[in-house]
């Protein structure tokens, strides 16, 4: 990927900061199995860099409109909690070692995630990383969730930089799109979704871990 001026980055949290996506998909199991719907986990492939209310309407456009999906999210986010209780939320190869490095260049930091502001807020700050960023903007400061620029496009206005000099770091083609639209610089670095056919005609690069993308800023002038 050739250097590029970088003026400030944004973050997307879940499935590219912290390896969250797969517990979400083992607590949709738990929750879609404690409701008799059996297990729910697949579905999250096609949800990714959704907010809450476009993935109820997925939910009730899959299983109609009587699917209860506020006992779903009652039941799957105090699975998701129990398990981060036990095993601890890890975090992605490379997270400490890019926001280092960005900090140390005075290169702004922005999340943009589709989670709620006080579930972002709270990964931050048991990973004692909040710190490192200007704004946090979460699916409920929105109108529209991914894939409208719409989110990008204030964490850019957050930073003060050109969306033109401003990197997108995704691992969702919801995402991806998102960042696009609001005229960013686009990485994806793959998690639950490998196969970057579908975005990649509008990607600017495709990094195996968020330590490649340092050692890519390293090498920057």
């Amino acid at each position: 990927m050739e250097n590029r001026k970088i003026s400030g980055v944004v973050f997307d949290m879940d499935g590219l900061m912290f390896d969250s996506e797969r517990i979400v998909q083992l607590s949709w199991d738990i929750a879609g199995e404690q409701m008799g719907y059996g297990k729910l986990g697949g579905h999250i492939v096609n949800t990714l860099g959704f907010n809450r209310e476009k993935r109820e309407m997925y939910f009730k456009e899959v299983y109609g409109e009587h699917f209860p999906f506020e006992k779903f999210q009652e039941l799957y986010r105090k699975a998701f909690y129990e398990y981060v209780d036990v095993h601890g939320l890890p975090v992605k190869k490379g997270l400490h070692e890019l926001l280092e490095i960005l900090k140390q260049r005075g290169i702004p930091m922005a999340v943009a995630t589709s989670s709620s502001r006080e579930h972002a807020l709270g990964n931050l700050k048991k990973e004692e990383i909040e710190d490192y960023f200007s704004a946090v903007i979460t699916g409920n400061m929105v109108a529209e969730a991914k894939p409208s620029p719409e989110i990008y496009e204030k964490a850019c206005k957050a930073l003060q930089v050109d969306p033109r000099e401003a990197l997108a770091l995704e691992d969702s083609y919801n995402g991806i799109r998102s960042a696009h639209g609001a005229g960013m610089i686009t990485i994806m670095i793959p998690d639950l979704l490998k196969d970057s056919s579908c975005v990649d005609e509008i990607l600017d690069g495709k990094m195996d871990s968020l330590l490649e993308v340092r050692d890519w800023i390293a090498s920057m002038r």
